[in-house]
């Protein structure tokens, strides 16, 4: 099968396209024949050779595909072969053929293209999990999503305001995508590249009473400001640390206002607490999608001879939204 190689570790020159064993699955998986996956992240940063799979999963790239069922492995019931699914998986992504867990698979519904349904598991059940399963976002709250032009934060603000459309949002935005972020739902934009602390215009837009839940993938420059913005039992959820991982940390203001501060990541969990959190999604959100009450925010769609193109352009930040890459047609 035709897949994505890594001739070494670097930068988008390591990137190949060549042929590969077609993958079995194994008890309580199945065989997905890729029509659409996406660029996420984490994939730039494995190929650098900083973030490896899990022990067990592919190593080629890509965390999530949209296709058609190929092949039942052992043990797998309540899913038939030919039916358009889309899933997360360790690994991949960037191939004709994946594995992928049953319990991990949801129905593309019949309203969604393969290359809309590539962006739903990575990006959006990432901020599903971590800003209304653990950050238990909830009526008339109001939260701070940092970096509101990527796939991660797009989807958040797409699925607050579907699922709690009272609820108020700050997002901080590079300038040039401000107008995009307004038009998907933030109620306040704050640019990035002129304030680095917050703290003030969060206060003042809340009323001096701190925000409930803050989303960071930026890490150590943001946790002073993150933290005098948070309010009474705010919670700050980091899913990751592009700035830095060391801050300090001011303790007593944790304390006295009953701060929580989270760690969370998707890839390394366990399989069934996975399965728990795709379910988890399938149920409150996935019916937005069916309905196109969301729809997945596409920057561009790349074949995929052309993924170093795609690769470049996450690097270079010139997306708004997903990245696809279009494995077969």
């Amino acid at each position: 099968m035709r897949a994505v190689l890594l001739e070494g570790f670097g930068g988008i020159d390591v990137l190949k396209t060549g042929e590969v064993e077609r993958p079995v699955p194994g008890k309580g998986q199945v065989i997905v024949k890729v029509h659409a996956t996406s660029i996420n992240r984490p994939d730039l940063v494995q190929r650098e050779g900083k973030y490896p799979p899990p022990p067990g999963d592919s190593e080629i790239l890509g965390l999530e595909v949209a296709g058609i069922v190929e092949e039942l492995g052992p043990g797998v019931s309540g899913w038939s072969v030919g039916e358009r699914v889309m899933s997360l998986v360790g690994g991949g992504g960037y191939a004709e053929y994946a594995v992928a867990y049953a319990d991990h698979l949801m129905k593309i519904p019949e309203s969604m293209s393969f290359e809309e349904a590539a962006c739903v598991c990575e990006s959006y059940i990432t901020a599903f999990l971590n800003v209304f399963m653990i950050g238990e976002f909830s009526e008339n709250q109001v939260a701070i999503l940092h970096g509101g032009g990527g796939g991660v934060n797009t989807a958040a603000i797409q699925l607050c305001k579907a699922l709690l459309p009272q609820n108020r949002l700050i997002v901080t935005v590079s300038p040039e995508k401000m107008e995009k972020v307004r038009e998907l739902g933030a109620d306040l934009m704050i640019n990035f590249r002129e304030v680095s602390d917050f703290t003030e215009i969060v206060k003042e837009y809340t009323g001096k009473k701190g925000v409930d839940l803050i989303l960071d993938h930026i890490g150590a420059k943001y946790l002073a400001p993150n933290m005098n913005s948070l309010g009474y039992k705010g919670k700050l959820v980091i899913i990751g640390v592009t700035s830095g991982i060391k801050a300090e940390l001011n303790l007593a203001l944790m304390m006295v206002k009953r701060q929580q501060i989270i760690g969370s990541v998707l890839r390394s969990r366990p399989v069934s607490e996975k399965g728990a959190i795709v379910a988890e999604f399938t149920r409150r959100a996935l019916p937005k999608f069916a309905d196109r009450s969301i729809v997945p925010v596409i920057e561009k769609v790349f074949p995929l001879e052309a993924i170093a193109d795609a690769h470049r352009m996450m690097e270079e930040d010139r997306h708004f939204g997903k990245i696809v890459l279009r494995i077969a047609e």
